[in-house]
């Protein structure tokens, strides 16, 4: 019965589909344009305890704070350039649809293709890119993406060579002037330590508190 009503049921037009995908595109930059403002409202607040734990000379917290700083950046980054992939797609659809007009059918494009499959490596829009492979594959815009997993374990050093590079550039521009006033020699020693667990009631508080807010910022990024 429910073959029969598919059978039955009318294919949505070009211009029908196009709306129906553009849509669906716009919700997803104002989903990533949330998540951003959501980053970077906790940035600011991981801003004020690397401060924080630098005039208590806890560098280790701070050398934490600032990778996960880093990371969120990184990944705001990555947000900004997903956004903009997916007006592309929105642009090349609607010039897919008005080529439509005269030929009465929706034509392969291989730019709509080569951004689908970008953005479904991209770990923040891969179910939802996923979806409209088989829609656009399905209505003839694209050929199938077979979606392979990426394998990052190859750059991850890499990566995090660079993150320890901006991890530096980072301390230096939020907490430079206080960490400039300790000694050279206990500077670079407090860096090397991992960041604070004290004995003490203050210390496990401060050490919660980190935790707490490095916790949310990955679910923020997530």
């Amino acid at each position: 019965m429910e073959k029969m009503k598919n059978i039955l049921k009318p294919k949505p037009n070009p211009q029908q589909l196009l709306r129906d995908w553009q849509r669906r595109l716009r919700q997803e930059c104002r989903n990533i344009e949330r998540q951003i403002r959501d980053i970077q409202r906790e940035e600011k607040n991981v801003e004020k305890s690397i401060k924080e734990a630098a005039k208590r000379n806890d560098m280790g917290s701070a050398k934490a704070l600032a990778k996960e700083l880093v990371r969120s950046k990184r990944t705001v980054n990555r947000l900004y350039e997903n956004k903009a992939q997916l007006n592309s797609i929105s642009m090349h659809l609607g010039e897919s649809v008005a080529i439509a007009r005269t030929v009465g059918h929706l034509s392969k494009s291989a730019e709509v293709m080569k951004l689908v499959n970008n953005l479904m490596k991209a770990p923040e829009m891969a179910m939802t890119m996923q979806e409209f492979n088989k829609e656009m594959t399905k209505a003839g815009v694209i050929e199938e993406i077979v979606n392979d997993a990426v394998d990052t374990a190859l750059d991850s050093e890499d990566i995090e060579e660079e993150i320890e590079e901006e991890v530096d550039r980072v301390l230096t521009e939020i907490a430079g002037e206080t960490a400039a006033q300790l000694p050279e020699a206990v500077r670079k020693e407090k860096l090397k330590q991992p960041a604070q667990s004290l004995g003490d009631a203050e210390g496990a508080d401060d050490e919660e508190d980190l935790e707490e807010l490095r916790a949310r910022l990955a679910k923020v990024r997530s």
